[in-house]
């Protein structure tokens, strides 16, 4: 490896000399303890490193080791299950080897070296093959095939395929390309920073169902999408990042924990090799990924950590599969640009972030998408990007909300008010949007329900006018509204209390399916023209308000998924009970 030699030192930035054949993003091993880093600019001979880990204790003319390759991911079996840090050092490994704290300079492989892996073939020898197409599978977890794919820059004639046990670093295939043998193995690098190719960028067309009733029928994010999620603390981020592993119509999950507090990334780490899987009825962590780079970690491993998660995640989408990556939260992974920023003495941005973070956060957000794959197969692939963010008070004028506003389609606002009030998810529906719904539009009108659009901005019309109305409530008081608007009112507190709150911890409301939803919609939307048909024939708004099939409507949503009839008998009550009301009126 080149040798250079540190001549400054400023937290986690080095500045080392004699580099002359250092690239851009190349990892170097600084000092004697080899520490990793990541040089982020050029000048001269001299570079400017990041390093990932503390650098306490080094100092100038210690040696700087360029090793010429681009900061990279393992990718191969083994990824399923296992917990990263942010430059994918597995740490259930480190802590099986050291203990409890993480040396400087400790070097262990992301992927087993030593476990076998049965190889199931699907190719034989002969067969045409190019970059992206699958040779084999491999058992990963209980719930995940992993599909061993062609790398990218290769196109040939299959030598040799051979089935067995093999660890990741031995040859199960040889491809005979127009200039030599190529042999393949199961592992496979990529640099971090760089994207995974693909055939096609399709248009996001299908929704990714969360069972969020909030999400799926007013602010739905499509399958391939983007979505930010900012909010104070205690506004309910973890709790629907969670709900979101969970329940996500997704089939790996990788779950990036960036300069989170340590409390929070310990919930993660204890609660989803715990959690039931709906979908597959394993554990949740059978096809999940971790990556957990706390915030107490040094800061620049943050700025890595996104990439790491976003690189892995690219991997499964290539095999076809329905990825949902969950970043917590953005706001550190910015701080970490800014710390850095700062050491390199650039020109400070708004709020002393660096000018170029609206281009950083857009290059991450953009690696989202639904995909053709590169393959001679046609299969497609989706990989959905979830990025929380805590602005400081939940102040949505901070730069890293603005700046990842200017990139994402769907915005889930979180008040800690709604939170004090017991409301989960804590979105608040007058500032939350989502711009998937003309995309989205068919599928709805085909899956669901011709007049689900019409249902569905009727409902936030309501909501909106009850917003109005509170602040006129608020000035002459409630009694001086108009019958309508107190039924305005009366509709838009059973909107907000039984169709839009949702208990995450009751088995049966903490997932709500499309059908439900609108069943649920549907029961809400009837009983309001119901109600006006009866005010405009004399019946009195207090009994109407005070009808039993009120009680029926508010729980609804503790109906089971597989009992969905009983919508049925609701209904002929409300208009039974609404033709009662306005016979006894009469007489």
């Amino acid at each position: 490896m080149k040798k250079g030699r540190i001549i400054k030192v400023s937290g986690p930035l080095v500045v080392a000399a004699g580099m002359n054949e250092a690239r851009m993003y190349n990892v170097v091993r600084v000092g004697e303890q080899r520490l990793i880093g990541e040089v982020i600019e050029l000048r001269g001979d001299r570079a400017s490193i990041q390093v990932y880990e503390e650098t306490g204790g080094l100092g100038p003319g210690e040696p700087v080791f360029d090793t010429g390759e681009p900061l990279s991911v393992e990718l191969g079996p083994g990824l399923i299950q296992s917990i990263y840090d942010g430059i994918q050092r597995p740490l259930d490994k480190i802590r099986d080897k050291v203990g409890d704290h993480i040396p400087r300079g400790i070097d262990i492989p992301s992927l087993d070296r030593e476990k076998k892996w049965k190889f199931e073939p699907s190719v034989k020898k002969g067969d045409k093959v190019s970059g992206g197409d699958i040779i084999g599978t491999v058992q990963e977890t209980s719930v995940v095939v992993h599909k061993i794919m062609v790398p990218p820059n290769i196109e040939g004639m299959v030598e040799e395929s051979k089935e067995g046990e093999w660890t990741v670093e031995e040859t199960i295939a040889k491809i005979k390309t127009d200039s030599a043998v190529e042999d393949i193995k199961m592992l496979q690098r990529w640099p971090v920073r760089k994207e995974r190719p693909c055939r096609e960028k399709l248009p996001p067309r299908l929704p990714l169902i969360t069972g969020q009733r909030i999400i799926d029928a007013f602010f739905p994010v499509a399958k391939g999408g983007t979505a930010c999620v900012p909010g104070p603390f205690g506004s309910g981020k973890t709790v629907i990042l969670h709900q979101f592993a969970k329940w996500a119509d997704a089939d790996i999950i990788i779950y990036v924990g960036c300069g989170e507090r340590g409390n929070e990334m310990t919930d993660v780490l204890m609660e989803f090799p715990e959690l039931d899987d709906p979908r597959t009825g394993e554990k949740l962590i059978k096809r999940t990924v971790l990556i957990a780079n706390t915030f107490n970690m040094p800061v620049a491993a943050r700025e890595a950590s996104i990439y790491t998660g976003i690189t892995i995640a690219e991997y499964f989408r290539d095999m076809g599969y329905s990825v949902a990556l969950m970043a917590d939260s953005t706001s550190r992974w910015a701080e970490a640009l800014r710390e850095i920023s700062c050491r390199l003495e650039e020109m400070p941005g708004e709020e002393g972030y660096p000018a170029y973070l609206p281009t950083r956060a857009a290059q991450f957000y953009e690696r989202a998408g639904r995909v053709k794959c590169l393959s001679s197969d046609n299969r497609e692939g989706a990989l959905s990007v979830l990025g929380a963010v805590s602005p400081p008070g939940g102040d949505l004028s901070d730069p890293v909300v603005q700046a990842t506003l200017k990139v994402v389609q769907v915005f889930w606002s979180l008040e800690d008010w709604l939170a004090y009030e017991r409301h989960f998810p804590a979105i608040n529906w007058l500032n939350s949007y989502s711009l998937y719904i003309d995309n989205l539009r068919e599928y709805f009108r085909k899956e669901i329900g011709e007049d689900w659009a019409e249902m569905r901005r009727e409902a936030l019309r309501i909501l909106q006018k009850e917003a109005e109305l509170k602040e006129i409530a608020r000035l002459v008081g409630v009694d001086a509204l108009s019958i309508e608007d107190r039924l305005t009112l009366e509709t838009a507190k059973s909107l907000r209390e039984d169709f839009l709150h949702q208990n995450a911890f009751h088995e049966v409301d903490t997932y709500t399916s499309f059908a439900k939803q609108y069943r649920m919609l549907k029961l809400i939307g009837l009983f309001h023209a119901h109600a006006q048909e009866s005010l405009q024939r004399g019946v009195d708004f207090k009994e109407l308000a005070s009808l039993p099939v009120r009680e029926e409507i508010a729980r609804a949503r503790y109906i089971a998924e597989d009992k969905l009839e009983t919508f049925d008998r609701v209904e002929e009550k409300i208009v039974a009970q609404m033709k009662e009301a306005e016979t006894s009126s009469r007489e």
